[in-house]
């Protein structure tokens, strides 16, 4: 075979890249949409861009997203957001954001995920979820206490969240996930920025109030439908009840 599966590996890697840029341009564009182009006073936006710059995605690139999304360039956004509610495999329940400029196009193609994934299925769920707001950082002092900082900073609960978990927390460093109100989130970041955390992510999103039991197995299965999901253009953040 030759070094054949050599440049079948890095084609499947330089294709994940185009996936992730792309879904983190739309990220920046969708962002300046909602709360504008200053990335200083849009928290969204300021974590989208510091994770576009750390993907190597070009300051031009960024700029011409943040200018379409703000509608201060000359290429205009039609973008709008579609949300999906389902099932994984062994019923773990799923919410699915797509952000897409083709209706028609992507309520078939993500419900036939939903069909094509072992016993999974659409459905709704949203009651099985908080919609809260949800900030993440890390700042390299470990020995910071999270509890107080979420209590300064205003957020309502707190999770210790680990390098293993999101790969944007330095191995070494305390990353925490600050829950908050939906209104709070930017105001959250703000304060974390200012004492000395790198915000990595600051959204609206989802949390599962009861998490379905799994094993090796189980979870395998559910991870490679969420995974398939993932791998869809259009789908910008997948909220599974899988701690």
């Amino acid at each position: 075979m030759g070094r054949q599966w050599l440049h079948a590996k890095r084609a499947i890697v330089n294709l994940k890249k185009g996936q992730t840029v792309g879904k983190l341009v739309k990220e920046i564009t969708v962002a300046a949409k909602l709360g504008g182009g200053d990335p200083e006073s849009n928290a969204r936006l300021h974590a989208a861009f510091e994770k576009a710059k750390k993907a190597s995605v070009t300051r031009d690139v960024i700029e011409r997203a943040i200018a379409k999304g703000s509608g201060t360039g000359s290429e205009k956004m039609h973008l709008d957001q579609v949300v999906f509610e389902g099932y994984a495999p062994h019923k773990v329940p799923v919410i699915v954001e797509c952000m897409t400029d083709n209706h028609q196009r992507i309520t078939p193609e993500i419900r036939f995920l939903f069909k094509t994934g072992v016993l999974g299925a659409a459905g709704s769920n949203k009651f099985l979820f908080d919609h809260v707001g949800l900030v993440e950082a890390h700042r390299p002092d470990s020995t910071t206490d999270p509890e107080a900082a979420a209590i300064e900073a205003g957020a309502n609960d707190f999770e210790v969240l680990t390098h293993a978990q999101n790969d944007d927390i330095p191995e070494g460093a305390l990353g925490v996930r600050f829950i908050t109100e939906l209104k709070a989130v930017h105001t959250v970041s703000v304060w974390l920025k200012q004492h000395g955390w790198h915000v990595v992510t600051s959204e609206i999103g989802y949390v599962a109030k009861m998490f379905p039991e799994l094993d090796d197995a189980t979870r395998g299965q559910v991870g490679e439908f969420l995974q398939a999901l993932e791998d869809h253009d259009d789908v910008q953040r997948v909220w599974a009840a899988v701690k």
